[in-house]
């Protein structure tokens, strides 16, 4: 487990002065984030002149930036009360509004880049209008896609730059804000389970606080340090010098959520709500208002009408080129099947497919024939979590059946599945119909969707990851599915088949 967490056994009681050096630190490097962003801005606006009027641009690009005749070159200080010090003042205001100074809850690079760069073509934008109603045949156009570029390449440079370090910092234990999870059970494990696997985020797990504590094999888990009840929670925050708190308690006891801000109020900490929404049968929500008022959706399957059809035209278009390829490897395949151990080649079994419809899926055989009748007495070394059943070392497994499941080429005979419109390459792996009658609500959604012969979870951790997990990881699949997102996994399975990381 990440080593944040046992940085935290023993409580640490935190000095009276230390949130106050905090916080002046805070505003500190705040101040000095705002105004190297403004100089960035300058200096972006700067080389654009300079790129404009200045530069000795090579052929073909002279032609692009036409020679400015000295006496219609206009100063760099012209630009400076019309130009440069409004769009410093803009952004300034816009970044703060989109919460780009914000030190809490954090923002990812991705958020950061986006903010920066929808401000700068608002910005420019106005700034364009303003100039040319000003003075309309003074002001040269292409300065402002100069100044477009370089200012979005100073500043997402220097955001780049510094969130590398700050990942860098977090990662080695320093400077990260110490969390406590109200809640031990289904969304609270899920919160630790997240802090503690990224320590990259810039957060370190004190512990949590639960009227019951986390029980593992019949015994307290020491993983996550269990600091109290619910009712324990302002000794608990002092005690451990919590810096925030994450509120993740289950649908059934949200009534104490007012008692628990107000308590996070008065000692003067940071608070996060985890809404329960997992109990409602659905994974990621799209927040909408009404008079002001929050309502909680449920994010719409992206895999319908246009989209499925042409995520169905590239699965039967690469089955059918890869085919030349794929069919003597199966060929060999089988031929060493036989070879290796008596029994069928082909494995078939019946799995559930979208909406729930059984199908029959192939496989090589990688079992001894009577592998099923064998399960039941190898339930009790079950290693996986909720309806999966899985075992790292397998003894119904053949010699050559494990070569294959750690390649997965034992999957081959599932392009059959993808012609006949069963199954998809990429997609939530295919459950069987036991599993599935033992599913919560919440993951019967990704059965909403064709399966496919490798999905994201298999991509990011195969076997190695606990059932809910992988479930929503698929569901993130389906909601968020682009043929780009199809690429990446592609691209990420590649190693992990090399490795056989996480396949038994």
């Amino acid at each position: 487990m990440d080593r944040s967490i046992h940085q935290t056994t023993q409580p640490v009681l935190p000095s009276t002065d230390q949130p106050w050096v905090g916080r002046r630190l805070r505003r500190l490097a705040l101040v000095g984030v705002v105004a190297l962003d403004q100089a960035l801005i300058f200096a972006g606006f700067a080389i654009a002149y300079w790129l404009r009027y200045l530069a000795d641009w090579p052929p073909p690009f002279d032609r692009v930036v036409l020679e400015v005749a000295t006496m219609n070159q206009v100063e760099f200080k012209a630009f400076l009360l019309p130009s440069v010090l409004p769009l410093m003042l803009f952004l300034a205001l816009r970044f703060a509004g989109r919460g780009l100074y914000r030190t809490s809850p954090r923002l990812s690079l991705f958020d950061q880049l986006g903010i920066i760069f929808n401000s700068l073509v608002t910005g420019l934008a106005l700034l364009i209008i303003f100039v040319f109603l000003y003075k309309p045949f003074y002001y040269s156009r292409l300065i402002f896609a100069f100044a477009g570029v370089s200012i979005f390449a100073l500043l997402s440079g220097w955001r780049i730059a510094l969130a590398s370090v700050r990942h860098w910092r977090w990662s080695h234990g320093a400077g990260q804000d110490r969390v406590l999870v109200v809640g031990g059970t289904g969304l609270g494990q899920q919160v630790m389970n997240g802090i503690a696997s990224s320590p990259g985020l810039g957060y370190t797990l004190v512990g949590y606080v639960d009227d019951r504590p986390i029980v593992e094999n019949g015994r307290a888990t020491r993983v996550y340090r269990h600091l109290g009840t619910v009712d324990d929670l302002e000794r608990a925050v002092v005690q451990s010098g919590a810096q925030q708190v994450i509120l993740a308690l289950p649908l059934s006891e949200q009534g104490r959520l007012p008692e628990l801000v107000a308590v996070c109020q008065r000692l003067g900490v940071k608070y996060q709500l985890a809404p329960d929404v997992y109990q409602l049968s659905f994974d990621r929500v799209d927040v909408l208002q009404l008079s002001g008022v929050p309502l909680l959706r449920p994010k719409e399957i992206r895999l319908s009408g246009a989209n499925l059809l042409l995520k169905r035209a590239i699965d039967v278009t690469t089955v059918l080129l890869t085919a030349p390829f794929v069919v003597p490897l199966a060929a060999l395949i089988a031929l060493l099947i036989k070879l290796d151990s008596r029994g069928p080649v082909l494995f078939r079994q019946v799995r559930v497919g979208k909406g729930g419809q059984p199908f029959v899926c192939y496989k090589f055989r990688t079992m001894v024939p009577d592998a099923e009748a064998q399960k039941a007495a190898l339930a009790t070394r079950n290693e996986a979590d909720g309806p999966l059943f899985k075992m790292r070392d397998d003894p119904r497994i053949t010699r050559l059946g494990r070569f294959l499941r750690r390649s997965s080429l034992d999957e081959l005979p599932q392009f059959w599945n993808v012609l006949h419109g069963e199954m998809s390459l990429i997609g939530p792996r295919p459950a069987l119909p036991d599993e599935v009658a033992r599913y919560e609500p919440w993951h019967r959604r990704r059965l909403e969707v064709l399966p496919g012969c490798a999905g994201l979870a298999q991509a990011l951790g195969r076997s190695d990851m606990s059932f809910d997990e992988q479930v929503r990881l698929d569901i993130y699949y389906a909601e968020n599915w682009s043929v780009s997102m199809d690429l990446r996994i592609l691209l990420m399975l590649i190693p992990v088949l090399i490795s056989g990381r996480g396949a038994y």
